[in-house]
């Protein structure tokens, strides 16, 4: 038997006062995005801005439907955004961040497993990773470089992709 221990690097920085203007920037950003979220049922609005390397900000929100899960998270909903439209400008940084009348947030919150693992995909497909910037509004934020900190065994399977024919 061989032990192996799992570490997880991210930096904690006590409010959005603490972080160097571009980053600042990006997390203000993903709050503006909180204004297109769709979440009558959970009432639990999520906003993402993505920087790509020419600049550029891409905004999304999560999308609900009555009919669960036909939703869609907000980093999804950027991301497949990006591999659309963008895909030939990488992604440099992700700021996510969450708001609720419903509770106080006094946390980040975190991508779920099917958003970071969409995540973990488009890091390989623009082969480099993007720091993750987790935004509490009036709070911390928690800045990751690349996913593979929340997901350390991500699924990969290189002999999925199948090799053109020529």
């Amino acid at each position: 038997m061989t032990n192996h221990e799992i570490k997880i690097d991210f930096n904690e920085y006590d409010s959005i006062g603490d972080l160097n203007i571009p980053d600042k920037l990006l997390c203000e950003e993903a709050v503006k995005a909180l204004e297109t979220s769709h979440s009558p049922y959970s009432k639990f609005r999520v906003g993402v801005a993505v920087l790509l390397q020419s600049g550029t900000v891409l905004h999304a929100s999560n999308q609900e439907n009555v009919a669960y899960p036909s939703g869609l998270c907000a980093e999804r909903v950027a991301l497949f955004h990006w591999g659309t439209s963008h895909a030939d400008d990488p992604i440099v940084a992700m700021a996510v961040t969450a708001h609720t009348d419903e509770f106080e947030l006094t946390k980040p919150i975190t991508s779920c497993g099917a958003c970071l693992q969409v995540m973990a995909e488009c890091e390989k497909r623009q082969h480099q990773p993007f720091r993750i910037l987790l935004y509490c509004i009036d709070g911390p934020v928690w800045e990751v470089n690349g996913v593979q900190s929340f997901l350390p065994f991500m699924f990969f399977e290189d002999r999925l992709i199948q090799q053109p024919s020529l």
